[in-house]
């Protein structure tokens, strides 16, 4: 007899697997669903896992792509989104595709990627931090619903729900009235359920979760929380670049700082490790911050 937690975890990966599979229009076209996680408009980690996977689509599946740089233009709807790839080049060692996003006629997005067929060349990388291991630590989600009636209530419904996705913060500050500490905090994630072996695919989650807590440590130094309502937050531009490769449903630690806020904005900065000490991608996003009050 099968156990209902693990039923339901694979069930919501099959979800949001089922999520990056486009449906192909013609002429390099793209159709895409979209999900409510409870945000006002679509999640940005969506769009940017999509626009991946359309890229790739054009590109021979031994030539990976090792690069992304992407902008938010528009806030999504809740509402099915069309990728149009624009075959940029073909070379003899790279590749490069631009991808547009529209809903409605309105361009959303747009992402520029790099692909490259494999070489060898000199190696090195920076080590992964100290940090406690995932299972002596509690997820977001459990802290979240710990909240109880504290919890505000745009977050009591799809706050508490478990996702495909889970994350686990590395240290225990308050999320509704956090301590200011530096800028850079660490966070474990991976799929709660077994992926498919295609790389695409863990590549394109790892787009997506890449998304997740980013701006957040923008935040530590100030004491400020998204959960307070002071906060107003958007994305505005993504970078990605995937060094070796991993899994997506194996733990990976995302550890996160944030050099410089100002103008209403901030840089943040994340490095993705294997448990191992294999550092598989880098991330870096500028947000637009604005603090009521």
């Amino acid at each position: 007899m099968s156990d209902p937690a693990t039923t339901a975890a694979a069930r919501r990966v099959a979800e949001l697997v089922a999520l990056m599979d486009l449906e192909a229009l013609g002429e390099d076209r793209f159709r895409a669903q979209s999900e409510d996680i409870g945000s006002r408009s679509v999640y940005g980690g969506q769009v940017l896992g999509q626009a991946l996977v359309a890229a790739s689509r054009t590109v021979a599946a031994d030539r990976p792509m090792h690069s992304m740089h992407a902008y938010f233009l528009l806030p999504g709807e809740h509402a099915p989104i069309e990728y149009t790839v624009d075959r940029v080049r073909d070379g003899r060692s790279f590749t490069t595709r631009h991808v547009v996003a529209r809903q409605q006629e309105r361009t959303i997005f747009e992402l520029s990627a790099s692909f490259q067929s494999a070489a060898s060349g000199i190696e090195h990388q920076a080590a992964m931090p100290e940090e406690p291991e995932p299972e002596s630590l509690q997820s977001e989600l459990q802290q979240r619903i710990a909240l109880g009636d504290r919890l505000p209530a745009a977050w009591r419904v799809k706050g508490t729900e478990p996702q495909a996705i889970e994350y686990r913060g590395t240290d225990s500050n308050d999320l509704l009235a956090p301590v200011p500490r530096p800028a850079g905090s660490a966070i474990w994630m991976r799929a709660t359920a077994p992926l498919p072996d295609d790389p695409i695919v863990h590549r394109a989650l790892l787009a997506y979760a890449s998304d997740h807590g980013l701006l957040r440590a923008a935040l530590r130094p100030h004491g400020l929380s998204f959960f307070g309502g002071k906060v107003r937050a958007a994305s505005l531009d993504h970078a990605m670049w995937f060094h070796r490769d991993f899994r997506m449903d194996e733990w990976l630690l995302y550890v996160l700082d944030s050099p410089s806020a100002g103008g209403a904005r901030a840089l943040c900065r994340g490095s993705v490790f294997t448990r191992d000490g294999r550092l598989v991608a880098s991330a870096a996003q500028e947000g637009m911050l604005r603090v009521r009050g």
